[in-house]
Protein backbone atom coordinates (compact mmCIF):
# COMPACT_ATOMS: atom_id res chain seq x y z
CA UNK A 1 0.00 0.00 0.00
CA UNK A 2 1.39 3.40 -0.95
CA UNK A 3 1.45 6.21 1.57
CA UNK A 4 1.76 9.97 1.29
CA UNK A 5 4.79 11.72 2.72
CA UNK A 6 5.98 15.29 2.34
CA UNK A 7 8.94 15.18 4.74
CA UNK A 8 11.99 13.10 5.61
CA UNK A 9 12.49 13.15 9.38
CA UNK A 10 15.08 10.38 9.43
CA UNK A 11 14.94 8.48 12.71
CA UNK A 12 12.76 11.14 14.35
CA UNK A 13 9.05 10.52 14.94
CA UNK A 14 7.20 12.31 12.12
CA UNK A 15 3.88 12.33 13.99
CA UNK A 16 4.82 12.85 17.64
CA UNK A 17 1.29 13.82 18.72
CA UNK A 18 -0.05 10.38 17.81
CA UNK A 19 2.94 8.65 19.37
CA UNK A 20 2.47 10.59 22.61
CA UNK A 21 -1.31 10.19 22.93
CA UNK A 22 -2.19 6.84 21.38
CA UNK A 23 -3.27 4.27 23.96
CA UNK A 24 -4.02 0.56 23.84
CA UNK A 25 -5.96 -0.26 27.04
CA UNK A 26 -8.26 -3.23 27.47
CA UNK A 27 -11.12 -3.70 25.00
CA UNK A 28 -13.58 -3.13 27.85
CA UNK A 29 -12.06 0.24 28.72
CA UNK A 30 -11.92 1.36 25.10
CA UNK A 31 -15.57 0.48 24.49
CA UNK A 32 -16.87 1.92 27.77
CA UNK A 33 -15.06 5.23 27.27
CA UNK A 34 -16.36 5.48 23.69
CA UNK A 35 -19.95 4.79 24.71
CA UNK A 36 -19.75 7.25 27.60
CA UNK A 37 -18.59 9.95 25.21
CA UNK A 38 -21.16 9.43 22.45
CA UNK A 39 -24.03 8.98 24.93
CA UNK A 40 -23.19 12.38 26.45
CA UNK A 41 -22.58 14.09 23.11
CA UNK A 42 -25.67 12.73 21.27
CA UNK A 43 -25.44 15.08 18.28
CA UNK A 44 -23.23 14.01 15.39
CA UNK A 45 -22.64 14.50 11.68
CA UNK A 46 -23.64 11.61 9.43
CA UNK A 47 -21.57 11.74 6.23
CA UNK A 48 -22.48 9.81 3.10
CA UNK A 49 -21.96 9.98 -0.64
CA UNK A 50 -24.81 11.65 -2.51
CA UNK A 51 -26.98 9.42 -4.69
CA UNK A 52 -26.27 11.28 -7.94
CA UNK A 53 -22.54 12.00 -7.65
CA UNK A 54 -19.25 11.15 -5.98
CA UNK A 55 -19.55 14.14 -3.64
CA UNK A 56 -20.05 13.78 0.10
CA UNK A 57 -22.70 15.43 2.24
CA UNK A 58 -23.01 15.63 6.03
CA UNK A 59 -26.18 15.99 8.07
CA UNK A 60 -26.62 16.72 11.76
CA UNK A 61 -28.32 13.80 13.52
CA UNK A 62 -29.29 12.95 17.09
CA UNK A 63 -28.45 9.48 18.38
CA UNK A 64 -31.75 7.77 19.20
CA UNK A 65 -30.47 4.46 20.58
CA UNK A 66 -27.75 1.81 20.43
CA UNK A 67 -28.27 -1.92 19.86
CA UNK A 68 -26.20 -5.07 19.29
CA UNK A 69 -24.03 -4.46 22.36
CA UNK A 70 -23.79 -0.80 21.44
CA UNK A 71 -22.30 -0.97 17.95
CA UNK A 72 -25.54 -0.54 16.01
CA UNK A 73 -26.24 3.20 16.13
CA UNK A 74 -29.86 4.19 15.47
CA UNK A 75 -31.22 7.51 14.20
CA UNK A 76 -34.71 8.71 13.34
CA UNK A 77 -35.35 9.77 9.76
CA UNK A 78 -38.06 11.01 7.45
CA UNK A 79 -38.08 8.30 4.78
CA UNK A 80 -39.08 10.89 2.17
CA UNK A 81 -35.97 13.01 2.71
CA UNK A 82 -32.92 13.05 0.48
CA UNK A 83 -30.73 11.23 2.97
CA UNK A 84 -32.59 7.96 2.46
CA UNK A 85 -31.89 8.06 -1.29
CA UNK A 86 -28.21 8.68 -0.56
CA UNK A 87 -27.98 5.80 1.91
CA UNK A 88 -29.84 3.34 -0.31
CA UNK A 89 -27.41 4.09 -3.13
CA UNK A 90 -24.23 4.40 -1.06
CA UNK A 91 -24.59 2.70 2.35
CA UNK A 92 -20.98 3.33 3.47
CA UNK A 93 -21.04 6.17 6.01
CA UNK A 94 -19.05 7.97 8.65
CA UNK A 95 -20.45 9.31 11.91
CA UNK A 96 -18.54 12.12 13.60
CA UNK A 97 -19.08 13.26 17.19
CA UNK A 98 -17.29 16.27 18.72
CA UNK A 99 -17.80 18.39 21.83
CA UNK A 100 -16.73 21.84 22.99
CA UNK A 101 -13.59 20.43 24.62
CA UNK A 102 -12.31 19.01 21.35
CA UNK A 103 -13.02 15.39 22.24
CA UNK A 104 -14.16 13.48 19.18
CA UNK A 105 -15.12 10.12 17.71
CA UNK A 106 -15.11 8.95 14.10
CA UNK A 107 -17.18 5.84 13.39
CA UNK A 108 -17.16 4.15 9.98
CA UNK A 109 -19.81 1.65 9.01
CA UNK A 110 -22.73 0.76 6.79
CA UNK A 111 -26.24 2.17 6.97
CA UNK A 112 -29.64 0.67 6.28
CA UNK A 113 -33.17 2.09 6.43
CA UNK A 114 -35.71 0.27 8.61
CA UNK A 115 -39.46 0.93 8.42
CA UNK A 116 -40.71 -1.97 10.55
CA UNK A 117 -43.35 -0.39 12.80
CA UNK A 118 -42.24 -2.40 15.83
CA UNK A 119 -38.73 -0.95 15.52
CA UNK A 120 -40.09 2.56 14.93
CA UNK A 121 -42.47 2.35 17.91
CA UNK A 122 -39.71 1.03 20.17
CA UNK A 123 -37.59 4.11 19.53
CA UNK A 124 -40.31 6.67 18.80
CA UNK A 125 -40.09 10.11 20.39
CA UNK A 126 -43.00 12.61 20.50
CA UNK A 127 -40.47 15.30 19.56
CA UNK A 128 -40.54 13.88 16.02
CA UNK A 129 -43.87 15.64 15.46
CA UNK A 130 -42.05 18.96 15.46
CA UNK A 131 -39.88 17.83 12.54
CA UNK A 132 -42.44 15.98 10.44
CA UNK A 133 -45.55 18.03 11.17
CA UNK A 134 -49.17 16.91 10.93
CA UNK A 135 -50.43 16.91 7.34
CA UNK A 136 -54.02 16.68 8.57
CA UNK A 137 -54.90 13.53 6.64
CA UNK A 138 -55.15 11.24 9.66
CA UNK A 139 -52.11 9.24 8.58
CA UNK A 140 -49.13 11.56 8.24
CA UNK A 141 -49.43 13.10 11.70
CA UNK A 142 -45.91 12.65 13.07
CA UNK A 143 -47.09 9.86 15.36
CA UNK A 144 -45.59 6.37 15.70
CA UNK A 145 -47.79 5.03 12.87
CA UNK A 146 -46.75 7.77 10.44
CA UNK A 147 -45.20 5.82 7.52
CA UNK A 148 -42.70 8.64 6.93
CA UNK A 149 -40.89 7.79 10.16
CA UNK A 150 -38.07 5.30 9.74
CA UNK A 151 -34.87 4.30 11.48
CA UNK A 152 -31.37 4.62 10.09
CA UNK A 153 -29.30 1.78 11.49
CA UNK A 154 -25.53 2.17 11.20
CA UNK A 155 -23.52 -0.97 11.88
CA UNK A 156 -20.12 0.23 13.06
CA UNK A 157 -17.08 -1.31 11.40
CA UNK A 158 -14.16 0.71 12.79
CA UNK A 159 -13.75 3.54 15.29
CA UNK A 160 -11.10 6.14 16.06
CA UNK A 161 -11.66 8.49 18.98
CA UNK A 162 -9.92 10.85 21.38
CA UNK A 163 -11.18 11.79 24.83
CA UNK A 164 -9.49 14.04 27.34
CA UNK A 165 -6.72 12.65 29.49
CA UNK A 166 -7.02 15.41 32.10
CA UNK A 167 -9.06 18.37 33.29
CA UNK A 168 -9.33 21.53 31.19
CA UNK A 169 -6.74 23.21 33.43
CA UNK A 170 -4.44 20.24 33.14
CA UNK A 171 -4.74 20.33 29.35
CA UNK A 172 -3.81 24.01 29.27
CA UNK A 173 -0.76 23.28 31.43
CA UNK A 174 0.30 20.44 29.13
CA UNK A 175 -0.20 22.63 26.05
CA UNK A 176 1.87 25.42 27.59
CA UNK A 177 4.64 22.94 28.37
CA UNK A 178 4.47 21.70 24.80
CA UNK A 179 4.87 25.20 23.40
CA UNK A 180 7.82 25.86 25.70
CA UNK A 181 9.63 22.56 25.15
CA UNK A 182 8.60 21.56 21.63
CA UNK A 183 7.34 18.25 23.01
CA UNK A 184 3.75 17.33 22.06
CA UNK A 185 1.44 17.34 25.10
CA UNK A 186 -0.11 14.17 26.43
CA UNK A 187 -3.67 15.51 26.67
CA UNK A 188 -5.85 12.89 24.98
CA UNK A 189 -6.60 9.21 25.07
CA UNK A 190 -6.28 8.47 21.35
CA UNK A 191 -7.68 5.03 20.58
CA UNK A 192 -8.84 2.79 17.77
CA UNK A 193 -11.29 -0.09 17.58
CA UNK A 194 -10.79 -2.53 14.72
CA UNK A 195 -13.41 -4.64 12.97
CA UNK A 196 -12.11 -7.68 14.84
CA UNK A 197 -12.43 -5.94 18.22
CA UNK A 198 -15.95 -4.73 17.48
CA UNK A 199 -16.96 -8.22 16.36
CA UNK A 200 -15.47 -9.66 19.55
CA UNK A 201 -17.41 -7.19 21.71
CA UNK A 202 -20.69 -7.80 19.89
CA UNK A 203 -20.27 -11.55 20.31
CA UNK A 204 -20.12 -11.37 24.12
Amino acid sequence: MSSYSNADTGSKQADPYTAQNKQEPSLKEKVEDLFSFIDKTKICLLTAQTAQSDLLTSRAMALAAKEDNGFDLLFHTNTESGKTDDLKTHPSVNIGFINNSGEWASISGHASIEVDRNVVKKHYSPALKAWLGDLGDGTHDGGPEDPRIGIIRVKASTVTYAVSNSTTLGSFVELAKGVATGQPPNVNKLRELTEAEISQWKGQ
